[in-house]
């Protein structure tokens, strides 16, 4: 893998095999490093985090220790039934946690069942307990949209302005419903932030997080600036065609 040092984070570049495998890796480090009483992954939306879950459970990539003590929620959902296939967390425990066999107590969903304001509340509530107060997850997987958006951070989103310094919020996302997602205050509490990125298609959203200047209302992926000292991007050739 190629490795380059950018002011957004330290970027890797490599086919879908490696990335895959340098994101297992990426985690089972911090996992073996951490003094945290309970380490917290949070994984995200997106036909990536799938393709990695499905790889994940054929190849038992990640150790029984971490599965056994890690507990593993999402960093932004869709106010919708965990039995939808637009859930986050949904897909993350049919694909990842029920075959590999997490504990039950050890899974975190937003509670949807609540209503949104409600559910961001009630999350905050909880992480503040397994992590403790100020502290975000141990690792957080994050996403980039065509868009540029990561998280549930659109362009002109109001929490890439002024998120209340609280780590979980509710919005209500014109054309998209509502969202229960990490704030930007929230991702700069995370330890390690690991951004995967594959495809064509996130060329020139990559190339406008790294080149056009700093905006993230407009290039919401920039907002990762902010803690740069902690992310890491894991993009194939095509996603970095435009570097």
């Amino acid at each position: 893998m190629i490795e380059r040092i950018t002011d957004y984070g330290r970027f890797f570049v490599g086919t879908k095999e490696q990335i895959f495998e340098k994101a297992a890796a990426l985690a089972i480090e911090a996992h073996a490093g951490t003094k945290s009483k309970n380490f917290t992954w949070a994984f995200t939306g997106g036909s990536t985090p799938q393709d990695w879950y499905r790889w994940v459970a054929s190849t038992k990539a990640l150790p029984a220790g971490l599965l056994a003590n890690t507990h593993f929620t999402v960093s932004d959902e869709r106010h919708v039934p965990l039995n939808s296939d637009q859930s986050n967390f949904g897909n993350a425990e049919r694909l990842l946690m029920e075959p590999l066999g997490v504990p039950v107590e050890h899974r975190h969903p937003w509670v949807v069942a609540y209503e949104p304001p409600a559910a961001a509340e009630a999350y905050r509530r909880t992480m503040m307990i397994l992590a403790g107060p100020g502290k975000g997850y141990d690792v957080c997987f994050l996403g980039m949209g065509d868009d540029s958006h990561t998280a549930s951070f659109f362009p002109g989103s109001p929490l890439l302005e002024d998120d209340g310094n609280l780590p979980f919020a509710a919005l209500d996302v014109p054309g998209k419903g509502w969202r229960l997602t990490i704030t930007p205050a929230g991702l700069r509490s995370c330890g390690l932030i690991v951004v995967m990125a594959l495809g064509a298609g996130k060329a020139e959203a990559l190339r406008r997080v790294l080149h056009d200047p700093f905006d993230p209302l407009k290039v919401p992926s920039q907002i990762l600036q902010t803690c740069s000292d902690r992310v890491v991007w894991l993009v194939d050739e095509a996603a970095a065609s435009r570097m």
